[in-house]
């Protein structure tokens, strides 16, 4: 148990949900290495049932491995925006993705506008705290409570987000600290990440089509004319058309837009993604008698949708008028089509009042230890430049980069993963200026990854 509200430490509770794998070199025992997924609204718990095995293994034992879920998401006093999964499928399902029409813009808005008072009716005691603030003050008693006199942690996607707001609070309090795929968290507290969403995962799908050229005949997508024209040529079509696939499958455009964002989160799934758009463009372009691919199975229903509006409501503020929105839609989407992918979502926001306790800054600091901070090239989620800009803020930290795709490195690059054990286990950081090599090209050898790794596709706008 923990405090609801730290500004009244006897007060009321809210409960937190740990799991924990303990030492197997229990002789040899550092510590406890605390994990976040991301999100937010991903589930800690869920993530290291997954991960510990592997993870206790590349750090020999020498830690109890744990996570948790942080404060409205998962079992830890959840937040509920709905009284059931049919429901919460309904309100998912009653509007696109995002707005690609203008006549789609204000109901989209008024709908999603409209969850703030649907959560704050459901659950109002946990909307009012659940800042990321909160979760760090709660990371630090979890530390204390394990006997640990510092922190070891490791934090991913939104998990950055988290890492970089413990440094700046208790900079004092780290052991070590690691940081993977990025959100620079000026951007992110100050509701301007859309400034790197606009362009972001434009980039990576850049490299998508690239990579899938360079492949030839090893890419379903790659036709005569090159991939970069065929998709332009899907987008423009499906934009104007939605296209019938049979069954009763209709292709929209904000559909073919988030399939393919969600696809940046891992290359080892692009020559999957690929053959699905093959047949979209078929289907779009003329090859009626395409078949589709057989259709991965749907993840369960769970709490992450609600909680993730929940956090990033509490922690930034966002405009409040539909006027504002479309403005900044427009904005979004002259950088690229995948902008307004990432923008609309905001609108849950849009009357949902941020948490007092929030924190916005300072963000430079100077920590007991030196951070690590992990960035891809080309991560299609949170950018590059993310970590650079964490770089400069984080006093004697270190930059490590992976000149490869995809939504964080650890697990996906061996290279990086060996480096992030060493740390974790010694504090010793790699040498300045270290970047990571690119695994092979997705499309050819198979591209194993060495480990589990973090993040995955969206509900709807979702860091994760």
């Amino acid at each position: 148990m923990v405090p609801l509200d730290y500004d009244q430490p006897s007060g009321p509770s809210t409960h937190i949900a740990l799991n924990r794998k303990a030492a197997t070199d229990q002789a040899h025992r550092i510590g406890s290495v605390f994990l976040n997924p991301g999100g937010p609204g991903g589930s800690g718990v869920g993530f290291a049932f997954d991960f510990a095995e592997r993870f206790s293994a590349s750090l020999q034992g020498k830690f109890d491995i744990i996570g948790f879920d942080p404060r409205g998401v998962g079992a830890s006093d959840p937040l509920h925006c709905f009284t059931s999964q049919a429901e919460s499928n309904a309100f998912l399902s009653a509007m696109p993705n995002f707005p690609y029409q203008r006549e789609q813009e204000r109901p989209f808005f008024d709908h999603y506008r409209s969850l703030g008072e649907k959560c704050r009716k459901n659950d109002a005691t946990i909307t009012r705290h659940m800042s990321t603030a909160d979760v760090a003050r709660d990371l630090d008693l979890l530390r204390r409570a394990v006997g640990d006199k510092k922190l070891t942690y490791l934090g991913f996607s939104y998990g950055t987000f988290l890492g970089n707001t413990y440094a700046s609070l208790f900079p004092d309090n780290i052991r070590a600290l690691v940081i993977d795929g990025v959100l620079d968290p000026m951007l992110w507290s100050g509701g301007a990440q859309i400034l790197s969403d606009r362009t972001n995962t434009a980039l990576e799908f850049n490299e998508f089509l690239r990579l899938c050229d360079e492949a030839g005949a090893a890419c379903p997508f790659a036709k005569p004319g090159g991939s970069a024209a065929r998709w332009e040529a899907l987008a423009k079509t499906v934009r104007a058309h939605p296209v019938d696939l049979g069954d009763g499958e209709i292709l929209t455009y904000d559909k073919l837009i988030g399939q393919a964002a969600s696809a940046m989160y891992a290359p080892e799934s692009w020559p999957d993604f690929a053959a699905v758009a093959n047949f979209f463009a078929n289907a779009a372009l003329g090859d009626k008698q395409a078949k589709a691919p057989l259709k991965a199975r749907e993840a369960d229903y769970d709490n992450s949708f609600d909680a993730y509006n929940g956090n990033v409501c509490a922690d930034t503020r966002f405009p409040a008028s539909f006027e504002a929105y479309r403005a900044i839609g427009k904005f979004a989407e002259s950088g690229s089509r995948f902008g307004p992918f990432w923008w609309w979502g905001n609108t849950a926001c849009a009357d949902w009042p941020v948490n007092q306790d929030r924190f916005t800054g300072p963000w430079r600091t100077k920590t007991s230890a030196p951070v690590l901070v992990v960035g891809n090239h080309f991560d299609g989620v949170t950018s590059f430049a993310g970590a650079q800009a964490s770089h400069r803020l984080l006093e004697g930290s270190r930059l490590l980069a992976y000149a490869g795709w995809g939504h964080t490195a650890y697990g996906r690059s061996s290279c990086v993963t060996t480096y992030v054990d060493q740390y974790l286990l010694t504090g010793a950081l790699p040498a300045e200026g270290t970047v990571c090599p690119a695994n092979p090209n997705p499309f050819l050898p198979a591209l194993r990854s060495t480990g589990p790794v973090a993040g995955k596709p969206p509900v709807w706008g979702g860091r994760l």
